[in-house]
C-alpha cells in the first residue's frame, strides 16, 4: 500500500510538471524547435539525397528551386543539404560543450562552496579571472594555443561555459551546507564527499539543467562565431559560421546563402532558450503555482 502511494504521488508530481510546462506556450515552442533541429540534423539523409561535399561548377550559385529548394552555394553544392549536414556539427558541439562546462564548473563550484577557506578563495579567484575575459576572446585565446578543430572547439567552449555554472553552482552549495539534512549527514560521519554527492548535488541538478539548456544555445551562437572567422572545423565540412562566411561576398547577387544558414541558427538558439525558460518555470520552486 505505501509502495502504491508512492508511486502514484510521484506520477500525480511528474503530470503536475508536464502540465506546467506545456502551460508555457512559449515552452513548448522552444521544445518543438529543438526537437525538430535535433531531427533534420541527426537524421539528415533521411530528409536529403544530396551529399553535402559533392560539386558542380556549372550550377554555382543556381537560385532555390524544386530540386534543391534552399539553391546551390559557389561551389554548386546543395545548400539544403549542407544546412542539415551542418546542424550536426552545431548540435554535437553544443551539446557537449555544455557538459563539460557543467562538469568542470559545477565541479569548482561545489568544492569550493563546502569547502570555503582558503580553496574556496582560490578557486573563486580563479573563476573572476576566466569571467574578466569576454567568452568570444577566451575562445580565441584558447584555440591560438591549441588550433583550430572540431574538439579543440568543444573544449574552448567548455572553457569558456565553465566559470558561469562555477559561480551558480558556488551560491547553492553556500546555502545548502547549512541545511538541516547536511548538518544531520555530517553528525552521523558522513564525509565531504558522500555529502556533496549524495545530499547536494542532486538538489542542484534542476538549476544545471537548466543553464544546461540555455547555455547550449550560447555554445551554438560560439560555435557559429568562431567558424564564421576561420577556427571550427576545417572546410569542406559543413557548419553554419563557414556557410555565412562564404556567402558574404555574395549578398547582393546571392543572399540565400548566408541568409538560410542565418535562419538555422536563429531557430535553433531561439528554440533552446525558450527550452530553457520553459524548464526553469517547471523546476524552480518559487516559480510554480
Amino acid at each position: 500500500m505505501a509502495g502504491e502511494a508512492t508511486s502514484s504521488k510521484t506520477g500525480g508530481e511528474r503530470r503536475r510538471l508536464w502540465r506546467t510546462f506545456f502551460r508555457n506556450r512559449a515552452a513548448a515552442v522552444g521544445l518543438l524547435l529543438a526537437v525538430l533541429v535535433t531531427i533534420l540534423s541527426v537524421a539528415a539523409p533521411v530528409f536529403t539525397s544530396h551529399d553535402p561535399l559533392v560539386q558542380d561548377a556549372r550550377s554555382r550559385l543556381q537560385p532555390p528551386d524544386r530540386t534543391h529548394i534552399l539553391g546551390r552555394d559557389t561551389y554548386g553544392r546543395d545548400l539544403f543539404a549542407r544546412a542539415l549536414f551542418a546542424g550536426r556539427i552545431s548540435l554535437l558541439v553544443g551539446v557537449c560543450s555544455v557538459m563539460l562546462g557543467g562538469v568542470i564548473g559545477s565541479t569548482l563550484g561545489l568544492v569550493a562552496g563546502y569547502t570555503g577557506g582558503k580553496v574556496e578563495n582560490v578557486i573563486m579567484r580563479f573563476v573572476d579571472i576566466l569571467m574578466a575575459f569576454p567568452s568570444l576572446l577566451l575562445g580565441l585565446l584558447v584555440l591560438a594555443v591549441l588550433g583550430p578543430g572540431l574538439f579543440k572547439m568543444i573544449l574552448a567552449i567548455g572553457i569558456m561555459l565553465s566559470p558561469g555554472f562555477a559561480r551558480v553552482m558556488h551560491g547553492s552549495a553556500l546555502s545548502l551546507k547549512k541545511r538541516e539534512f547536511v548538518e544531520g549527514a555530517r553528525s552521523v560521519g558522513a564525509g565531504p564527499a558522500r555529502i556533496v554527492g549524495l545530499h547536494i548535488l542532486p538538489n542542484v541538478m534542476g538549476e544545471v539543467v537548466v543553464l544546461g539548456s540555455l547555455w547550449t544555445a550560447s555554445a551554438i551562437r560560439i560555435e557559429a562565431n568562431l567558424s564564421f572567422i576561420g577556427l571550427g572545423v576545417s572546410p569542406p565540412t559543413p557548419t553554419w559560421g563557414n556557410m555565412i562566411r562564404d556567402g558574404t561576398p555574395h549578398l547582393l547577387n546571392a543572399p540565400w546563402l548566408s541568409v538560410f544558414p542565418g535562419l538555422a541558427i536563429l531557430v535553433a538558439v531561439l528554440g533552446f532558450n525558450l527550452l530553457g525558460d520553459g524548464l526553469r518555470d517547471v523546476l524552480d520552486p518559487h516559480l510554480r503555482e
